[in-house]
């Protein structure tokens, strides 16, 4: 207890990550994102809103986090992951996505907006999805959530090559693919 009351814990990330966050829901909620009919318009592949909006998000964020890394200005720890874990996660996250309609940031924002059907199924979905997780967790941590380990790897360090080398092509041809959606009207 003493220890804990010697560290002055900064408070500084925490405002940050608010104010990064209200202005997340802001763009999702402008976009469109928060919408049921414009997800449910992105599942059926007749609008590619949501996809526009998360890969610019892609492009944004990845250069943004690695031009950070550079300068000196943060540093990166990744998680450790493995095929098993991004099974499980799809098979969760894809099941409630298709079931409601809104995924874990769409729900946040779908509720700010004040749409009841985030609200009460979202919530709720979220609470027993996370509950139902927490159960069986300790008897798949070490087995089906281990196949496929690959590690804290990164696609750079994977590749033994720096980060600009994937990021740039990767954000190009992500830049391109959004140019295309744009041209052909999707």
């Amino acid at each position: 207890m003493k220890e804990y009351n010697k560290v002055k814990k900064d408070k500084k990330p925490l405002i940050a990550g608010l104010i990064f966050g209200i202005i997340f829901g802001f763009l999702l909620q402008k976009g469109g994102a928060t919408k049921y009919d414009v997800i449910i318009g992105q599942l059926l592949l007749e609008d590619f809103t949501v996809l526009k909006i998360m890969l610019s998000a892609v492009v944004v964020g990845m250069t943004g986090i690695y031009f950070m890394k550079s300068m000196g200005w943060v540093e990166l720890y990744p998680k450790p992951g493995s095929a098993g874990m991004n099974i499980i996660g799809g098979l969760i996250f894809g099941a409630g996505f298709a079931i409601l309609g809104y995924c874990p940031g769409t729900i946040a924002g779908a509720v700010g907006n004040g749409y009841l059907d985030a609200a009460v199924g979202g919530l709720i979905g979220i609470i027993i999805g996370a509950g139902l997780y927490a159960a069986v967790f300790s008897e798949i941590k070490d087995g089906i959530l281990k196949k496929g380990d690959f590690g804290n790897i990164t696609l750079p360090e994977l590749l033994k090559v720096n980060h600009w080398v994937v990021i740039i092509p990767l954000c190009a041809a992500i830049v391109l693919f959004l140019y295309w959606l744009e041209t052909a009207g999707l």
